[in-house]
């Protein structure tokens, strides 16, 4: 399946290095390009792109106001956000990604050059791949959608796991929930924390897959919608109940006992692991050293296979484990891995992911 791109970059550099990254790629097309954030909704009009890269400052109208119009249109074209690695352009991407944006990716410093259109080729290439296999599975569901229904049910799935209930022993301290996710993350966790009950009896600790300047204005945007208190993980602090700690972006978050048994959380330079940084498994692991028993842990969208491994520990010591349904992914990849492992106890869409922690929680608190 072909994919149709429109590069929209107010500066030639940029147009011209992302153009030059995308060309290489097989089925891909550059079909126009465009200055500013007028001229792009004007040529997705006329060129009925399947996926534009679109910079989130511009002149005449940003990415963010581009966003807003597609939305408003009804446009299907997907959107992978190009964003400079500063404050304001992690607070601009985050509001972008909640719009519903793919995926997105910083500008190497410098613009031009080898080094940087290699970086923008390795970036681009395995969002590209990612959303060509997700419009190439979406178009087959609309086409079965369309057929009659068939004479007998269709066999149940081999990756589909039935709900079960939680049948952990009752835990041996205060619960832990633990959240691994990447590409589509902040849409999904847009609507999965505010489900989440102000009373919910349980510290959360987020693993979204993001550079440093991003997950300090993610945790503002989702803090600004939640019952429960948002914020960016701090080196030291003590965990409280109700509240949701974010790894900040490029470092890792795991969690250690303090003196009174207490839930410490330490954020560190360790090495990337599934070449992120922060990492799921890495959070996860700590939790299943440290903390056996006491978490409900739930594997969302994104790429690759954070969080299985992880998942795999925390299952040893009683854990139960949710994974986002294919349907309601942007991308099934980190869900699909576990599954497939048999480390994930329930399969279920992201609307009701909440419920099932909240579920989880009160289940093994008896």
């Amino acid at each position: 399946m072909s994919l149709r791109v429109l590069v929209a970059d107010d500066t030639v550099v940029f147009r011209h290095a992302i153009s030059q990254a995308l060309a290489g790629m097989p089925g891909v097309e550059v079909v126009g390009t465009a200055a500013n954030g007028r001229l792009a909704l004007a040529r997705m009009a006329e060129l009925k792109p399947d996926l534009v890269t679109l910079d989130i400052e511009m002149p005449e109208m940003n990415g963010i106001q581009v966003l807003e119009a597609m939305k408003a249109a009804g446009s299907r074209a997907g959107v992978i956000v190009v964003s400079s690695l500063t404050a304001r352009g992690g607070e601009m991407t985050v509001r972008a990604l909640e719009l519903g944006a793919f995926d997105f990716l910083t500008k190497p410093e410098g613009g031009g050059g080898e080094q940087s259109l290699a970086l923008l080729r390795t970036s681009l290439l395995p969002m590209v791949e990612a959303f060509s296999r997700r419009r190439e599975i979406r178009s087959i569901l609309r086409g079965n959608a369309s057929r009659p229904p068939a004479a007998a049910p269709p066999a149940v799935p081999a990756m589909f796991v039935p709900s079960q209930p939680d049948r952990r022993p009752r835990r041996s301290g205060p619960p832990l929930v633990l959240i691994g996710v990447s590409t589509g993350g902040p849409g999904a966790l847009a609507k999965l924390m505010p489900a989440l009950p102000a009373d919910l009896g349980a510290p959360v600790f987020i693993v979204q897959h993001m550079p440093s300047l991003f997950t300090r204005p993610l945790a503002a945007s989702l803090a600004a919608k939640c019952s429960i208190r948002v914020k960016e993980a701090e080196d030291g602090e003590k965990a409280a109940a109700n509240c949701a700690y974010i790894a900040p972006g490029g470092r890792q978050m795991k969690l250690a006992p303090g003196p009174r048994g207490e839930v410490v959380v330490q954020i560190t330079d360790d090495p990337p692991e599934n070449n992120c940084r922060p990492a799921a498994d890495y959070l996860f692991r700590s939790a299943a050293l440290h903390f056996p028993g006491r978490s409900v842990a739930a594997i969302l969208t994104g790429m690759g296979n954070d969080g299985t491994a992880g998942l795999r520990l925390l299952k040893r010591s009683g854990c139960f484990a949710i994974a986002q349904d294919e349907a309601t992914c942007v991308v099934f990849g980190m869900p699909r891995v576990a599954i497939a492992a048999g480390v994930v106890d329930t399969v279920v869409p992201l609307d009701t992911i909440a419920a099932a922690i909240v579920r989880s929680l009160r289940e093994a608190g008896r």
